[in-house]
């Protein structure tokens, strides 16, 4: 369904692109160094003319495959968020409304056009403006690309004393930008089901446990997967899951079950499970201080936890991952531990701070000094000073 959000102020796709002035810059600050130079960059300013800055870089330009993005979430009053132990200022949450909307959307448009044509993005949001964004990124990115809704619990139940549910949930919003886009498909830990009810049966002669899957899947074909199999057609609006030469090996093999009345369904054993997998609310990344975990401090600090889960899904080692709201640092971090390429943007100098410093291993205060950069991944940080 085709709808769109209308309110003041809203600028038209091409206008913001051709109006946003690109951002200059400082000389590179470098922590270490590489014969090709830092392969990843920390920049500190304001991310909407500092991402239009980097079309002219065709490294970047359609080539970010993955971003990931915690923006403010649009308090309904004014908040400021500080250092949880230091007390230091990070940052105020002061939009709201449709100007908030607009913030979003005309970001969003410039990280679409950064994006790679396999590339995902995931924005990060609570109930108050998660289905408005929703609505934008359906505009932006197009409806179509919608892939998923996520729920995660965010803490540990409530004893409310208002009129209403406990909120212990935020939300992901996960589009790609076109329908041919990464995907490594996670799997939950094997511990975390009962072995017996999701593989019930047993085979007599192994005594390998298996469960029963259909073999057939939504969607009519014209190709070999449309075609019969062993004198039956696949059911009305469907196809086989692959063709009927594979079927008839797979049946060699006793790996298709025939029930009493010739129905065959596929066996999946249990020795060969990566797991269940992952659906769309997850349960197992509180944030750090609901935990009891070590953390920077940093007042918005996401568990690390969720963002290996989103890197590894949708990026592969060498990709380049961008979060241009990278508070603490974390997602710099993960892609670091991952093999990927990042670039960091943040306009709160505690943010930048407290990245360095996690990146660095916690040297980032100690000018001078030969910097334990962690994952050996050099960086640079470069400073927005003005728009040209």
């Amino acid at each position: 369904m085709d709808m769109e959000l209308t309110y003041p102020g809203k600028v038209d796709q091409q206008t913001l692109l051709n109006e946003i002035i690109p951002a200059i810059f400082e000389t590179p600050v470098q922590y270490g160094r590489t014969e090709q130079g830092p392969t990843n960059s920390l920049y500190h300013g304001d991310n909407l003319p500092i991402m239009r800055a980097l079309f002219d870089d065709e490294k970047v330009y359609k080539q970010v495959k993955l971003i990931y993005i915690d923006p403010p979430y649009s308090s309904p009053t004014e908040r400021k968020f500080f250092h949880r132990e230091q007390q230091d200022y990070a940052y105020r949450d002061e939009i709201s409304g449709y100007k908030y909307i607009e913030f979003m959307r005309q970001r969003l448009i410039v990280m679409r056009e950064l994006l790679a044509e396999d590339g995902s993005i995931y924005v990060h949001l609570d109930g108050e403006m998660a289905p408005h964004i929703k609505v934008i990124m359906d505009e932006v990115f197009g409806a179509d690309n919608f892939r998923n809704w996520i729920t995660r619990k965010k803490c540990h139940s409530k004893n409310y004393t208002f009129k209403q549910y406990g909120n212990i949930s935020d939300y992901l919003l996960f589009y790609s930008r076109s329908k041919q886009f990464t995907w490594n498909r996670p799997y939950e830990e094997k511990n975390i089901y009962n072995l017996e009810q999701r593989f019930p049966k047993v085979e007599p002669q192994t005594g390998r446990r298996y469960a029963l899957v259909p073999i057939h899947a939504p969607g009519t074909r014209r190709g070999e997967t449309g075609k019969p199999w062993r004198g039956m057609s696949p059911p009305p609006g469907k196809h086989w899951q692959v063709p009927p030469a594979e079927l008839d090996r797979l049946d060699a093999l006793g790996e298709i079950y025939w029930s009493s009345t010739g129905n065959p369904r596929k066996k999946i054993f249990a020795d060969r499970s990566n797991g269940v997998p992952v659906q769309d609310i997850w349960m197992s990344f509180m944030d750090f201080r609901n935990q009891n975990m070590k953390t920077t401090g940093y007042p918005t600090e996401k568990n690390a936890g969720l963002i290996h889960r989103i890197i590894a899904a949708s990026s592969n080692s060498g990709d380049l991952v961008l979060d241009c709201f990278c508070g603490s640092g974390t997602t710099l971090d993960v892609a670091g531990q991952l093999g990927r390429k990042w670039i960091g943007v943040d306009s709160s100098s505690l943010a930048i701070q407290t990245s360095i410093e996690r990146l660095t291993a916690g040297f980032g205060k100690t000018e001078g000094a030969q910097l334990a950069l962690k994952h050996q991944q050099p960086f640079s940080l470069i400073k927005s000073v003005s728009t040209r």
